[in-house]
C-alpha cells in the first residue's frame, strides 16, 4: 500500500485487507453469490465448469472450495438455471434463482441444499416471479425479488419461511410495490433495498428500507433519501452501506437513524457493497471514483477523478484507501463479502491485476 493511504488507514485505526488476489477456483460463467460457512465458501451463478489447479470441474451453477486451501471441494448440486443468491446457515445451504430443478429434484426457484453433501433437501415451494435475494435471520428465511406470489398465497416481493420447518410464514407480510434486489438483516431488523417506492404504504421508504424480522412492520425511524435504484446492501456498527445504480453510481452511507453520514460517486454503477473492520468495498461497473459529488448526464466525473477499476475501498468517513485491485470487464463485479479477513469478489471480470482470475476472485 502507498505510505499516504496507509498513514490515513492508520489515523482511523483500520486497515483495508490486503490486495494480493489468493488461490480459488475461477468459472466458466458469471459469478452472481457468494456465501460463508465456516472455512468452506458456496458460489452460485451462470457458470457450468470451474477450474482448479489446471483441471476443470463439472459444476453446473452451484460450487463450493476450501477458504483455507483455495481448493474445490466435491459439493456440486446441479441447477438447470442461474442462481442469484445464497445463504448459508449452520444446517444447510439456500439457493434461490432460476432454475426450475436441482440435481433432477422439482425445485421453482428455491432450494435447500446440505452443506457437505450437497442432497436436494425437501423444502420445496412454488414462486410466481423472479427470485433475486435471500437473508437468514430470527429463525427466518427471507426472501426478496419480483413476485406476486408464494404457493399460491400472495406475497409482493418479499416472503419469510420457517428456519425450522421450511414452511411459509402466514404472518410475515411486508409487501412493496416493486422489485427488492437486496437483503440484510441485523438483529431483529431486515434491511432492504431495490427499485420500489413503497414499503406497506409507508412514505419515506422508497428504495431502501427497514422492517421488522417478525412482525413485518416498517420501521419507525430509518427514512433515508436514496437518490438512485440500490443494488446492495451491508450492515455495520456505524451504519448502513448502499451500493446504488443510476448516472453514475454511489456509495452511500446512512446512520441507522437513516441520516446521510457520506456518499462517494463512480463513473459506472455500483453494484455490490461489503463491509469489514472499519473498511466498505465497493465493486460495479466503474473504472474511477469521482473526486467530488458532482458527475454528468452520462455519469462522467465533472470535477477529476481517481482510477479504480471494478473495485474501491473506503474508510468510516467515506475516504478513498489505496486498496486499488484492478479487474477488467465492462460488467465487472456482481457481488462482494468480507469473510475471516478475506475480500471474496465475483462477477463477469476474467483476470485481476493481470492474473487469471475468471469471474471470482479472493
Amino acid at each position: 500500500m502507498p505510505l499516504l493511504p496507509f498513514l490515513t488507514a492508520m489515523l482511523v485505526g483500520v486497515l483495508p485487507v490486503p490486495a494480493s488476489p489468493r488461490t480459488a477456483p475461477t468459472f466458466n460463467g458469471s459469478v452472481y453469490a457468494i456465501a460463508h460457512r465456516g472455512d468452506t465458501v458456496y458460489v452460485g451463478g451462470a457458470f457450468t465448469a470451474a477450474t482448479d489447479g489446471g483441471r476443470t470441474y463439472q459444476r453446473s451453477r452451484l460450487a463450493a472450495f476450501d477458504a483455507r486451501t483455495g481448493r474445490l471441494l466435491d459439493w456440486a448440486p446441479s441447477a438447470d438455471g442461474t442462481v442469484r443468491a445464497l445463504a448459508a446457515t449452520p444446517e444447510s445451504v439456500y439457493a434461490a434463482g432460476d432454475f426450475h430443478e436441482v440435481d433432477g429434484e422439482d425445485r421453482d426457484a428455491l432450494a435447500r441444499l446440505h452443506p457437505s453433501s450437497g442432497a436436494v433437501g425437501s423444502f420445496s415451494h412454488d414462486l410466481s416471479g423472479t427470485a433475486y435475494s435471500l437473508a437468514a435471520g430470527n429463525d427466518r428465511l427471507y426472501l426478496g425479488g419480483s413476485f406476486t406470489a408464494v404457493d399460491g398465497e400472495r406475497r409482493r416481493n418479499l416472503a419469510a419461511f420457517d428456519l425450522r420447518t421450511g414452511r411459509l410464514d402466514p404472518r410475515w407480510r411486508p409487501v412493496t410495490d416493486d422489485t427488492v434486489h437486496t437483503l440484510a438483516t441485523a438483529g431483529s431488523k431486515l434491511y432492504l433495498g431495490g427499485g420500489f417506492h413503497v414499503v406497506n404504504g409507508v412514505k419515506g421508504t422508497l428504495r431502501l428500507a427497514a422492517v421488522n424480522g417478525v412482525s413485518g412492520a416498517v420501521d419507525p425511524v430509518f427514512r433515508p433519501r436514496v437518490p438512485a435504484e440500490v443494488r446492495a446492501v451491508a450492515i455495520d456498527t456505524s451504519g448502513v452501506q448502499v451500493a446504488t445504480a443510476g448516472v453514475g453510481g454511489r456509495a452511500i452511507s446512512y446512520a441507522h437513524t437513516g441520516a446521510l453520514r457520506w456518499q462517494r460517486v463512480f463513473d459506472g454503477d455500483a453494484a455490490a457493497i461489503a463491509t469489514g473492520g472499519g473498511i466498505t468495498y465497493v465493486g460495479g461497473h466503474f473504472d474511477a471514483i469521482c473526486r467530488t459529488e458532482r458527475n454528468g448526464v452520462k455519469g462522467g466525473c465533472v470535477d477529476g477523478s481517481t482510477p479504480r477499476f471494478k473495485l474501491a475501498a473506503l474508510t468510516a468517513t467515506g475516504t478513498l484507501t489505496g486498496w486499488a485491485p484492478r479487474a477488467n470487464g465492462v460488467i465487472g463485479v456482481r457481488v462482494l463479502t468480507v469473510h475471516r479477513g478475506t475480500v471474496a469478489a465475483g462477477g463477469d471480470f476474467t483476470m485481476i491485476d493481470g492474473r487469471d482470475r475468471r469471474r471470482f476472485a479472493a
